[in-house]
């Protein structure tokens, strides 16, 4: 009788996780050592990773509910099972438009709370409410409290655009948050988790007591999935995802891999999978962009619009660790708050000089992100776009250059340049993000050293090599693929070879010229 599995998409209470029977892969040893090696702690990961489910998890081993735990790791680490007051404060489900609505919820919570410890203080301040209720929390019950915080930032992550509204609620977290210290006498554990790392010169700056997990190796794989325990939990599972897609189970895992896994939250580490879309994958029986359907990146396009990113930077850049672990400079460097949303990490690690490269984690990432980006600097909404890149591959494969090239100009013509107004970064920024959509489905080599074309383009039965000019000329360009022998590597090999100078025209704002040989 074929197995029949419960796969909790959209579950992130664990006690009805447990109760209600669904998959649930073992992370209670890490929650056990987490509960019981310290007090204080901070957790960065991108949006659907199971924070939710980690911050319920540790809600249920504190409230002492022992059987949810029957048949995990923590069942046979914990004897006490002891019962704390647990103040649980969720920022997630809510629209932060106005101050007024950071009042609202944490009201909301303060007033359950109250309700329980008294309510004596309820005409003061959020912050003197929050210490009172934690103080007599302790007092009653005799047992220090446990808080935990998730999505702390929520209320910051979408004003990131708005630095007025943004100062607001980050003066007042700031307060907020700074209680847990002046009420270290009552607290037994603290955990906040968010999308965005704050530095300490901001809403932490009254906290700086946390111990911030974020990038450390023990903890990397607390949330997320590894491939050992995939291949532990599921590998029925993708057995029959294999089946329902015409592939070897190996041949299946590799395609997991490649579309899912990637993340790397700090240097050295086993590589971990995004948990959202590979449970969606397994119970819909298809490959699907289902973590970058679930939310746009429209946070993208209010950094870049105020950065003028040149998008090269993604995926050249060295970032310090200290950089890497703070958004506050985002009106500066956008990097730190597209690697903790998710959009890049880890590719390496620079010891000595103590720096990260980073890059697209996986192949759905990179395809989501492009695709969302890729219409802000063309004159087509994104159905149209991705026909046009479908055709243009096409193009690529038939050996057509001028029906593919007048497609990529026409592609370029009349934008509104929505993110940046000068003309060389918007031709910069197009090509990036056209050719790495391109790049998914042909070989494209995009470098601009000396002694290499701008950009290579290999199909299995042609090489384009082009040449991009600002300015210039066709001519020009074409001249440069000739003098600096681009074309020598390619002499041997029996595909056609197609030289494409290209001006574009910062007058214009077009492609002006092209020619093919």
């Amino acid at each position: 009788m074929e197995r029949k599995i419960l796969y909790p998409i959209g579950v992130q209470n664990f006690e009805s996780l447990r109760r209600d029977g669904y998959a649930y892969v073992d992370k209670t040893a890490l929650v056990w050592e987490l509960a019981n090696t310290g007090r204080y702690y901070f957790l960065s990961r991108p949006r659907r990773f199971g924070k939710s489910l980690l911050v319920s998890t540790l809600e249920a081993y504190f409230q002492g509910k022992r059987e949810l735990f029957d048949g995990l790791a923590l069942a046979g680490l914990e004897h006490q099972w002891k019962s704390y007051p647990v103040l649980h404060l969720d920022l997630n489900a809510k629209r932060y438009s106005c101050p007024e609505d950071l009042t609202a919820i944490l009201n909301m919570h303060l007033e359950q709370w109250e309700k329980r410890y008294g309510d004596e203080y309820k005409d003061r301040n959020v912050d003197e409410r929050f210490a009172q209720i934690i103080r007599r929390a302790c007092e009653q019950t005799g047992d220090r409290v446990v808080v935990l915080v998730d999505e702390y930032d929520k209320p910051l992550v979408q004003t990131l655009d708005n630095e007025e509204l943004a100062d607001e609620y980050r003066s007042m977290l700031k307060g907020f948050y700074g209680v847990l210290k002046s009420s270290d006498q009552y607290i037994r554990f603290a955990l906040l988790t968010g999308v965005t790392k704050l530095s300490k010169v901001s809403v932490f700056s009254d906290l700086n007591n946390l111990d911030d997990i974020s990038m450390w190796n023990r903890f990397h794989s607390l949330c997320g999935l590894t491939e050992d325990e995939i291949r532990s939990d599921f590998d029925s599972d993708v057995e029959r995802l294999a089946t329902a897609n015409d592939m070897g189970k190996e041949e299946c895992y590799e395609e997991l891999r490649r579309m899912y896994d990637g993340y790397h939250f700090c240097e050295n580490s086993v590589g971990v999978y995004n948990p959202f879309s590979v449970i969606n994958t397994l119970k819909k029986l298809k490959f699907g962009d289902y973590w970058f359907e679930t939310g746009t990146p429209t946070l993208l396009v209010s950094v870049l619009k105020s950065t003028h990113y040149d998008l090269n930077g993604l995926l050249e850049s060295e970032v310090s660790s200290d950089l890497l672990g703070s958004v506050d400079s985002m009106r500066v460097n956008p990097l730190p708050v597209i690697y903790q949303t998710g959009y890049l990490t880890i590719k390496s690690f620079d010891r000595e000089f103590n720096t990260y490269r980073l890059g697209f984690p996986n192949e759905e990432v990179e395809r989501g992100f492009v695709r969302f980006l890729l219409p802000f600097y063309s004159n087509a909404r994104l159905e149209s776009t991705l026909f046009s890149v479908s055709r243009f591959v096409g193009e690529v494969r038939k050996g057509q250059p001028d029906a593919f090239m007048t497609r990529l100009s026409s592609m370029m013509a009349d934008t509104d340049y929505r993110i940046v107004g000068d003309s060389e970064l918007y031709f910069q920024n197009f090509l990036f993000l056209f050719f790495r959509l391109l790049g998914l489905y042909v070989e494209v080599e995009h470098t601009t050293s000396d002694g290499r074309t701008d950009m290579v383009v290999r199909t299995s039965d042609y090489i384009y090599l082009f040449e991009f000019k600002l300015d210039r000329s066709a001519d020009e360009a074409l001249a440069q693929i000739e003098d600096r022998g681009y074309a020598r590597p390619y002499a041997a090999d029996p595909r056609r070879l197609f030289k494409i100078g290209v001006n574009f025209s910062t007058r214009k704002r077009c492609v002006e010229e092209w020619k093919v040989v």
